[in-house]
């Protein structure tokens, strides 16, 4: 199990290193959680940085969830070695979702990060390619019929548990735990979206880039 807690540290670790702040860091320290939405995530680099800053983001913070996945569970560290009893798909499955939590709630910035929807397909991307690749496509398709980000990374991340559930229990209950899981911290962290849907003052994305102050929704 020491080997289980430390590779579902380090992931956290990882997950708390927010694209933004390396990308901002290359720009000569651009700090874009103090303009736009104040949200270091996708959408709000994009209105306040322009596309080629907010892809920057999304690929660190994609690759945050694909390097968790695919090099720590086989890694040997700290003379700590591989350990039999760990299931290696409970390995994979826990530092997936450390990375993603690490950037809802990152350490290195108090614990206020992103929405954890990059970080999560990345991880996604990896485990299950082709639902990484369905879940893309009803968040574009949602996001150009509503203009909502927000409901878009939802409505993405229910699907995947909702059609995990009716296609691979019981037999393949642990990707369909584990995408549960990731849906369920990703809406939480949507909350505040959720509601200002609900009330109709949530702000619709656009394209164009906007210094205006609203809620980031990645």
């Amino acid at each position: 199990m020491l080997e289980l807690g430390l590779k579902f540290t380090i992931a956290y670790l990882i997950g708390s290193v927010l694209g933004s702040s390396v990308m901002g860091w290359f720009r000569g320290g651009v700090d874009i959680r103090k303009m736009g939405s104040g949200n270091p995530g996708g959408t709000n680099a994009l209105r306040t940085q322009g596309k080629w800053f907010a892809l920057g983001v999304m690929v660190i913070d994609a690759g945050k969830g694909i390097v968790s996945v695919i090099l720590l569970p086989t890694l040997v560290m700290f003379g700590i070695e591989v350990d039999p009893g760990v299931n290696r798909e409970l390995l994979i499955y826990a530092v997936g979702f450390a990375a993603v939590l690490g950037h809802v709630y990152p350490i290195w910035f108090d614990f206020r990060g992103g929405k954890g929807g990059a970080t999560a397909i990345g991880v996604v991307c990896i485990l299950v390619p082709w639902l990484a690749i369905a879940i893309m496509i009803l968040w574009l398709g949602i996001i150009g019929l509503t203009g909502y980000v927000g409901l878009a990374t939802i409505s993405g991340v229910a699907a995947a548990a909702v059609y995990l559930g009716m296609t691979r229990l019981p037999e393949d209950y642990p990707i369909f735990i584990f995408v549960l899981s990731l849906a369920t911290l990703i809406i939480f962290a949507h909350r505040g979206n959720i509601c200002r849907i609900w009330n109709g003052t949530e702000p619709r994305f656009s394209w164009r880039r906007s210094g205006k102050r609203t809620e980031e929704n990645l």
